[in-house]
């Protein structure tokens, strides 16, 4: 750790109220250039810290940047996890508001749903497909809170892996039944095909993306406990959306997520 707590707990205060006031700030290691990995997460979690303490419960974990296109395309080679709250999710269907957003995009997602826990070091993509009890799509909206969506790593890290709103749809499958390396998805937007991927795009294997994720938290003496839901990250790259546009996201075999801006 190269911050103190009171920067730390200063920090997340800071990102945490640009994320409920909608409003953008410049990246963080701008100011706090010997900020390191370490303290990125002590920020993150002491968002999630204060998340909790109002009562709003995390539901899920999220991997970041961990399609290669969404790498490409934030200038970044490394993934990075994060977490969803209750309040960020939205029915199938729903309308997203845009007022309590910056600037969002859209970015289809794998989701799995653990049956047993997955801890690091050590974890790997076979111990992961043993966990997973079943299989779910969903549109993840992600709004970085830095000002035109520029940031380096470390920073968004801190602010959460730019978590803001998902949207889960379609119907759960059991793993057996996919194959998640090759699932296809194709992204619409307001009806004409903007994005076409497959699961693959995501490190190789979704399933890649989890067990990163179990080693990460393992290194931090934390693991993923049994019944979590956990989005692999973005197959595609993330879609730029504005008011009065619909998406919508059919996914092989898993059916299809729609959403609408307004």
């Amino acid at each position: 750790m190269a911050m103190n707590r009171k920067d730390i707990e200063a920090l997340a205060a800071h990102l945490e109220a640009a994320e409920l006031e909608a409003r953008d700030v410049t990246k963080i290691t701008d100011d706090h250039p010997q900020m390191d990995w370490a303290d990125a997460y002590d920020i993150q979690d002491e968002i999630r810290r204060r998340k909790e303490s109002r009562g709003h419960r995390t539901v899920g974990l999220k991997a970041g940047l961990t399609s290669f296109a969404k790498m490409k395309q934030m200038g970044v080679d490394t993934p990075c996890f994060g977490f969803v709250s209750d309040y960020m999710a939205r029915a199938e269907g729903a309308d997203i508001r845009m007022d309590e957003l910056i600037h969002p995009k859209a970015e289809a997602e794998i989701c799995i749903v653990t049956k047993a826990p997955l801890r690091g070091p050590g974890c790997h993509v076979g111990a992961v497909m043993a966990a997973i009890d079943f299989v779910l799509p969903a549109v993840e909206i992600i709004d970085s809170r830095y000002r035109d969506f520029k940031f380096d790593l470390k920073s968004v890290i801190a602010d959460n892996t730019s978590a803001s709103r998902f949207v889960v749809g379609g119907r759960a499958r059991d793993v057996e039944s996919l194959d998640l390396r090759t699932l296809g998805v194709v992204m619409e937007k307001n009806g004409r095909i903007v994005a076409m991927a497959a699961g693959a795009a995501v490190l190789g294997h979704p399933a890649a993306a989890v067990a990163m994720m179990a080693n990460h938290l393992g290194r931090r003496g934390q693991e993923i406990p049994a019944g979590s839901f956990i989005m692999t990250g973005g197959v595609t790259e993330a879609i730029a959306v504005a008011a009065g546009d619909h998406i919508n996201v059919r996914f092989q075999d898993l059916g299809s997520v729609g959403m609408r801006f307004v």
